[in-house]
Formats: C-alpha cells, structure tokens, sequence
C-alpha cells in the first residue's frame, strides 16, 4: 500500500509531476528490520566460518580446548545466522533471541580473541593478526552494531 505525499507547499491540487509516492511507514520500518537482521546474519555466518577455517588451516583442531570452542563457535553461528534468515511472522517470537544470541557470540569471540592476544587463554596465546582474523574482528563488529541496532527499533517501535 502506498500513500500520496504533496511536494508542494501549495493549497491546490498538486500537479501530477509534483505527486510522489512512497511505503507506508509500517512498510518502511519492517524494510529495515529486515534489512538489519539479514546483514547482521550474515556477518554472524562469517564469524562462524572464519573459525572453522582457522580450526583446520591453522591447526587449532591440536590445541586442547581452544579447538573444540572454535568448532563450538562454527555451529552456534550457524544455527544463529541461519535463524535469522529466515522470514516470517512465527519467527517474530525467535528472532530477538537470536539476535541476542548472535550478539553474544559475535562479543564473546571478540574479547576471547582480545584476551589471547595479551595471555594466554586456556593454555593458548594468539600472535599477530592473520587475514582470518581481521575479517573476524570487523564481521563480530558488524554483528554487534546490525543486531543491537534491530532490537533497538524493535523496542522503539513497539512503544
């Protein structure tokens, strides 16, 4: 459904070339919720598939539990990008849990990283930033800032 919005500042008729249309505001607000949840599943995913790249191409399937919470990280991330994806209104329910879940993940992963680099963690200490890892860091990120920014508006606009 669309709603006409007059350009003009006039008390007349607007002029067919002056008429525009536009999405209702609930249209618009559901867009962007969308919009937010998808780009926040999707860097969730990267978070999971850069650990389990890192699980095999750098060894960490050796390192006693470092390794498995990476393969832990990998099906979390799924199982939360994944849900996020998927549309439709019985997911109304989930889709903020998951939010939070995905923010949790993403935060989690970032200060475990933080803290390896500085001692060690779990008998493991990180050196150095690899490619894996930076894209790790700047998706966690992405994850933060989408998702937070979703509940948000989902708060914001049921009030």
């Amino acid at each position: 459904m669309s709603r006409l919005q007059e350009r003009s500042t006039r008390l007349t008729r607007p002029l067919p070339d002056e008429a525009i249309l536009s999405p209702e505001p609930e249209q618009r607000r559901g867009r962007v919720h969308a919009l937010l949840r998808h780009v926040g599943a999707v860097a969730v995913l990267v978070v999971g598939a850069v650990h389990l790249q890192q699980y095999f191409a750098y060894g960490f399937d050796t390192v006693p539990v470092i390794g498995p919470l990476f393969l832990l990280n990998f099906a979390g991330a799924t199982v939360i990008g994944l849900g996020l994806l998927i549309p439709g209104a019985r997911m109304r329910v989930l889709h903020p849990l998951l939010a939070l879940g995905g923010i949790g993940l993403a935060a989690t992963s970032f200060v475990f990283l933080f803290v390896s680099e500085h001692q060690p963690l779990f008998g493991f200490q990180e050196h150095g930033y690899r490619a894996g890892i930076v894209v790790a860091l700047a998706a966690e990120a992405v994850a933060v800032v989408t998702l937070a920014a979703y509940l948000a508006l989902r708060v914001r606009s049921r009030s």
